[in-house]
């Protein structure tokens, strides 16, 4: 009854929707007047012929004529009355079989059905909304940041001007309000004042635009935008957006440090004084041993949390053996990093001296890949279709990087790495695979848009998939953290938590917190010291925390089983 009502409101309050009442109401009077009309000849037409009926017998007459139902009952015996039941026939044919349907549909149903869509889509959030998140865009990356915001709790809302896109948002299971992005009454109607964040996907002038109506709303909101072009930095800044990111350009330095050959680990999250760090197995003296065989907690002091393969975090044993494709998961401060980067690495003479990377696309995240690669003095070719971005012969070449011939000519049979960059994920995974084919011994590093897509690459031959939309999202949220939290990816989390009562002089290994519920601990903090790689043995201080890396489910099940 109370949607009922809302439907009936929204309709009857709708200026198309009165005009429409109106003119069917008209339609239905002018009815109702012919019907009266030719009721009236009835009588008239049966006194000509000497017969009188009663007045509800002439509407009785009309309706059935009208209708063409005509029962037959009552007829007329003279040619004035058949022409006359002709001309009501007729009539009735047009004016009930085909405009009184037309009429209803056009200018009552189809609007009540609208109405009823309408009245799905929310116009406004409630006064009391607070601490929620306003998404001003609907993409791969904001329906990425949904599924994180979702998993730990936070409100959020889609704000969409078009009726329709946003019924097909709602209809996927999104909250939305229906609004115009770069109007001020939007941004009072969902709170924005009372917002955690305000998140700006869209090109850099729908974003700025947004950016400066926010503001006539708050002052203090957080607003995080993204932004295409390098000269958009400073506009974007300029209207008080907290955070504004290049996540094109950021992509393309990620995929840029996976090639090998930049062979430093590359920091993926700082949590406080600790960082955690990637490293490829396939250039280190790890190939082929253990950690325990290796020493690594010994020699290198850093702590080994996992590491990634086609994709999967995989939790390590000391006796696991490591392959050319893992990668490393490492954790501790970043002095402890950039050692067990120089320890692990192979020995500079067995390494090749000129290791080529070839990027295909030569895109925004092309380009900032190849600014990667020359920062760190590693050859590399571009291979790109377009010739208005192929400027320079001796690094970028002009041509299908689907083509065998043009690949063979940016020197993909002396390649170590191809870093695959287009927009087009199916186009992605069909050069995944065809390199693969080519050189079942190069290492593959992917751009993947959609998150879908990344288990596909692993399939097609990639070694490793950046995901824009995982990587776009992962920055936004670590932006709602509070200290005590950080979020890497779906399958990686690190958490502080201080140290429950029943912890406090017991050490790592009794605990046993690895074994029983999945968590590694990298580092114990209070306020005397910082300790990284903390050592099993060493009992746990009173008033410290703990600072835990593990999966999701992980640090649930330590919650459950030791925080109640």
């Amino acid at each position: 009854m109370k949607i009922l009502l809302v439907q009936l409101l929204f309709f009857f309050n709708n200026k198309a929707a009165k005009r429409n009442i109106t003119l069917l109401i008209r339609f239905l009077l002018f009815l109702a007047f012919i019907v009266s009309l030719y009721s009236i000849s009835f009588h008239l037409i049966m006194l000509y012929e000497g017969r009188t009926y009663s007045w509800i017998t002439g509407f009785y007459w009309t309706l059935t004529v009208m209708s063409t139902l005509g029962f037959g009952d009552i007829t007329f015996s003279t040619d004035l009355g058949l022409v006359f039941t002709l001309f009501v026939l007729m009539s009735g044919i047009v004016l009930l079989l085909i405009m009184l349907p037309f009429t209803f549909i056009q200018f009552f149903y189809a609007p009540w059905l609208e109405a009823q869509h309408n009245s799905r889509t929310p116009r406004f959030l409630p006064k009391s909304t607070r601490d929620h998140i306003i998404l001003t865009n609907f993409d791969s990356l904001t329906k990425n940041l949904v599924e994180k915001l979702s998993k730990h709790g936070y409100e959020y809302i889609f704000i969409c001007g078009d009726q329709q896109e946003a019924l097909e948002i709602y209809d996927a299971g999104y909250k939305i309000v229906l609004g115009d992005v770069e109007h001020p009454d939007t941004y009072e109607k969902t709170q924005a004042n009372q917002a955690a964040l305000v998140v700006a996907t869209a090109d850099d002038l729908i974003n700025t635009n947004i950016s400066f109506t926010v503001r006539e709303i708050s002052d203090t909101v957080p607003i995080a935008s993204s932004a295409d072009a390098e000269h958009s930095l400073d506009i974007l800044n300029f209207p008080g957006n907290t955070h504004v990111f290049q996540f094109m350009s950021m992509l393309g330095t990620d995929l840029a440090s996976r090639a090998i050959g930049v062979m430093t680990p590359h920091i993926i999250g700082r949590f406080e004084e600790l960082r955690i760090a990637e490293l490829p197995v396939r250039d280190t003296i790890l190939v082929g041993q253990s950690l325990a065989h290796a020493h690594v907690r010994e020699n290198i002091h850093v702590t080994i949390i996992g590491l990634w393969e086609k994709g999967k975090f995989i939790a390590i044993a000391p006796d696991t053996i490591l392959e050319p494709t893992n990668i490393l998961i490492m954790a501790g401060t970043e002095e402890e990093i950039q050692q067990a980067g120089i320890k692990l690495a192979t020995d500079p003479q067995q390494m090749d001296p000129n290791p080529l990377v070839l990027i295909l696309g030569g895109g925004r995240v092309g380009q900032a890949a190849a600014g990667c690669l020359q920062n760190n003095n590693i050859p590399y070719k571009v291979i790109e279709k377009r010739a208005k971005i192929s400027k320079d012969p001796s690094r970028h070449i002009h041509g299908d990087a689907a083509d065998i011939n043009t690949l063979k000519a940016a020197g993909i049979d002396r390649a170590r790495s191809v870093i695959i960059t287009t927009h087009n994920d199916a186009m992605n995974i069909y050069l995944a695979f065809y390199c693969r084919q080519l050189r079942p011994d190069i290492q593959i590093v992917s751009r993947a848009t959609e998150e879908l897509t990344i288990s596909k690459l692993h399939r097609a031959g990639a070694d490793l998939v950046l995901s824009s939309a995982a990587m776009g999202a992962r920055y936004i949220m670590n932006l709602l953290q509070p200290s005590d939290d950080s979020f890497f990816s779906e399958e990686l989390n690190i958490v502080m938590i201080s140290i429950p009562q029943s912890f406090v002089g017991r050490t790592l290994i009794e605990l046993k917190l690895r074994e029983k519920t999945g968590c590694s601990v990298l580092a114990i903090k209070n306020d005397e010291l910082f300790s990284t790689n903390p050592s099993p043995t060493t009992p746990l201080p009173e008033n410290s925390k703990i600072i835990l890396a593990g999966s999701l489910e992980a640090e649930k099940k330590f919650k459950r089983e030791y925080l109640g």
